[in-house]
């Protein structure tokens, strides 16, 4: 199958989505909080002519173009980080979302010039709480893809993964788990230690022994300490602490395998401490899941607008995304995610995060390139005898 016209971004259409994306970057918003986001975006979803849906208790919104099979939907996340900023903590994009936002808007106003677009119907979700991990499943609840049979994702990639310029047709994320915990000890004059059982010192073991734990090396996996709050003044020794852990894992086998022995370290330094520790496993997202019809049409769409020799192989990768839920909740859906290489550094989540912006120009043709295809695939499909 060819398509017979490249999408490609016309000024106009350039030059609205710089606009789109200096607002989003300069409005950004944290995992369910993306109030403001969303009315913004429906906005610019009900002045493309898109039919818009909202709900009620969460934030997010889809709008939608076309009628009838295929449906073939495209997502973007919606929130920021909470970051320290020059001395303050702020709300900062530097996920990319602002730019996965834009593109996905971009490719709406291509997609509503046609003239003559195929039979079909395009669906546009853009999904709060990525970060998080609870906004896909909070949007799959509600059954946003349960008639789908499409899905498809952006995410900008760093340097070091993809030259700008380049582009994957799948990003092969692993799985992830955000683990809450709180230490019970005994709080203690810091001159008697001896009266007191020390969150710190409890908290310090854990730190230890998590860097003893051996999955099989074939299957990339860490877990991690990522916050620690304890004490008030300089002469109590706490007795109380809450910390966060961070796990990821190439497969959800193995991930299941890190979370077991997580528990199997917590029990013992409880033991060795003579103190109570709760855990929480809170949101996390799964390791990928794609099909590959999905990926060679994401892939035959990158090598029509930057060429076959831009075209880079699927890699691993260390990031989770919480994409993968919706292949989870619907096994009939076809999904992938593009990997966009945009000269971006020093790396995501880092609170300086810069990328080459004229790279969203082209993640808007391949992902217009991408419903396209499939939009004509079915109609050929359905006209061949």
């Amino acid at each position: 199958m060819t398509v017979s016209e490249k999408p490609v971004c016309d000024e106009n259409v350039k030059e609205k989505v710089r606009e789109i994306f200096d607002y989003l970057h300069t409005h950004a918003e944290v995992s369910m909080k993306e109030t403001g986001t969303t009315a913004f975006i429906k906005k610019q979803l009900n002045e493309l002519g898109c039919r818009t849906r909202t709900f009620p208790d969460i934030p997010g919104v889809i709008g939608e173009i076309g009628t009838g099979h295929p449906i073939v939907a495209v997502r973007a996340d919606m929130d920021a980080l909470w970051q320290e900023i020059g001395g303050k903590f702020r709300a900062n994009h530097s996920c990319g979302h602002d730019a996965h936002m834009s593109m996905v808007l971009g490719t709406v106003m291509v997609l509503t010039k046609m003239k003559n677009l195929p039979c079909g119907t395009v669906r546009f979700v853009f999904q709060p709480a990525e970060e998080t991990g609870q906004g896909a499943k909070l949007l799959a609840a509600r059954g946003i893809m349960r008639d789908a049979d499409y899905l498809y994702g952006v995410h900008l990639r760093p340097i070091e993964e993809i030259p700008d310029g380049r582009a994957e047709p799948a990003i092969f994320h692993g799985a992830t788990k955000t683990i809450a915990g709180v230490i019970h000890g005994e709080d203690a004059h810091a001159a008697r230690p001896h009266l007191g059982k020390n969150a710190i010192e409890a908290a310090a073991s854990i730190v230890s022994e998590l860097n003893h734990i051996h999955i099989n090396p074939m299957i990339p996996c860490t877990i991690k300490m990522t916050t620690l709050q304890a004490g008030g003044s300089t002469n109590i020794i706490p007795g109380y602490a809450t910390f966060t852990l961070d796990a990821r894992a190439q497969t959800d086998e193995a991930m299941a395998e890190l979370i077991d022995q997580t528990k199997r370290v917590v029990r013992s330094v409880a033991d060795s401490y003579a103190i109570h520790i709760d855990l929480n496993i809170l949101n996390g997202s799964a390791s990928a899941q794609y099909a590959p019809e999905a990926i060679q049409i994401m892939a035959d769409s990158i090598k029509d607008v930057l060429g076959e020799t831009c075209l880079e192989q699927p890699h691993r990768s260390s990031g989770g995304d919480d994409f993968h839920q919706y292949a989870l909740h619907q096994p009939n859906l076809k999904t992938t995610m593009l990997g966009l290489g945009c000269d971006l550094k020093p790396g995501l989540h880092h609170p300086k995060m810069t990328f080459n912006r004229e790279a969203m120009f082209s993640g808007i043709s391949i992902l217009t390139a991408a419903v396209l295809r499939t939009l004509k695939k079915t109609e050929s499909a359905l006209t061949d005898p």
